[in-house]
């Protein structure tokens, strides 16, 4: 099982210590760092920025919001920073959600889906492989557009600057049953959010039989520290943000994950919570047995032991949000 930092996205400002820590991570052996965007800093600029002091650590997006640009633009912005920095980009993209979609991008969520998605990865594709110009006659993605607001003046076009790699990896992140399906046939790898090693059933049947050589990269928050129970309190600050605000009373796709992972009641607890302004007590609700089960938290033996679970599965890349150096090195040396 290879490892990987995530940095995730900037709260008030830049934070100082993700170059240190990428560069920390790239010599304990780190195999990538990933980035992440939401409604502030980007994803890109940050990874690009790690790029230039770095020389071997893969270059991961988890994830790039689909509705944040065109795929074509994605397709761009991944060739480039893939030249830039000797072909270490893995791209990551997700749909995100319909609050985020339609609040911050000011773009309607599909309705479906699925078919979103596909056709957004095939399009990123034919930019990468430039074998023709781009085509798409989609539901979602037109290329060139055709659509009754155009001039139809539109020219079918392939990139100007040949790809470095035309199968740069792309991974998924997805949380239903019929995504993760489809991602295992469309991708070269998934994105997981939230990740335990004890309940893989939770996302369908589809990680039974995957392709040779898919990724399975799931997240979690990872802290060497002699107070589980003091050291679960930011798993559960992430989750009780996610669970309860990153998406509708009605429609949160978090949420709906947890209450599939066995936690109905306590996701809509969170989300209640939440939704009612009294976020501090909707951290507290979260389940402490539900953070730790998707986290690598307490002392190192405990973590030594616990590591043991993520690798029997079909986990390829544990992706560690891990806040400092110590942990960092720890977590190299036990899975070394």
């Amino acid at each position: 099982m290879r490892l990987g930092l995530a940095l995730g996205y900037w709260g008030r400002g830049p934070d100082a210590d993700h170059v240190p820590l990428a560069q920390e991570a790239e010599r304990l052996g780190y195999d990538s760092v990933w980035t992440a965007e939401s409604w502030g800093s980007d994803v890109f600029t940050p990874l690009t920025w790690i790029a230039a002091r770095t020389s071997r650590i893969k270059l991961g997006t988890a994830v790039a919001q689909m509705a944040a640009r065109s795929p074509t633009t994605t397709a761009m912005h991944a060739l480039t920073l893939d030249h830039l920095s000797g072909g270490r980009v893995l791209l990551g993209l997700g749909l995100s959600g319909p609050q985020v979609v339609e609040g911050w991008y000011g773009r309607p969520f599909p309705r479906s889906p699925l078919t979103a998605t596909r056709e957004y990865v095939d399009v990123v594709r034919q930019v990468l492989r430039r074998e023709a110009p781009v085509r798409m006659e989609g539901r979602f993605h037109s290329h060139p557009y055709r659509g009754a607001d155009g001039t139809g003046l539109g020219k079918a076009l392939k990139p100007i600057t040949h790809p470095l790699r035309a199968d740069l990896p792309v991974l998924l992140g997805a949380e239903g049953p019929k995504n993760v399906e489809q991602t295992t046939r469309i991708a070269d790898g998934w994105l997981p959010l939230y990740w335990s090693p004890s309940r893989p059933d939770a996302y369908g049947p589809a990680l039974a039989q995957l392709p040779p050589g898919f990724l399975v990269a799931p997240m979690a928050q990872v802290r060497v520290c002699d107070d589980v129970h003091e050291g679960l309190l930011p798993v559960k600050t992430m989750l009780g943000f996610y669970i309860g605000g990153m998406g509708h009373a009605t429609r949160n796709f978090h949420a709906d994950l947890m209450a599939r992972m066995g936690y109905e009641e306590e996701a809509r607890r969170v989300q209640e919570l939440f939704l009612r302004g009294r976020r501090e007590e909707a951290v507290l609700a979260v389940p402490d047995a539900f953070a730790d089960e998707i986290s690598l938290v307490g002392p190192r033996e405990r973590i030594a032991e616990r590591l043991e679970l993520w690798r029997k599965g079909p986990v390829t890349d544990l992706l560690a949000l891990a806040p400092d150096h110590r942990t960092l090195r720890v977590l190299a040396e036990l899975n070394s």
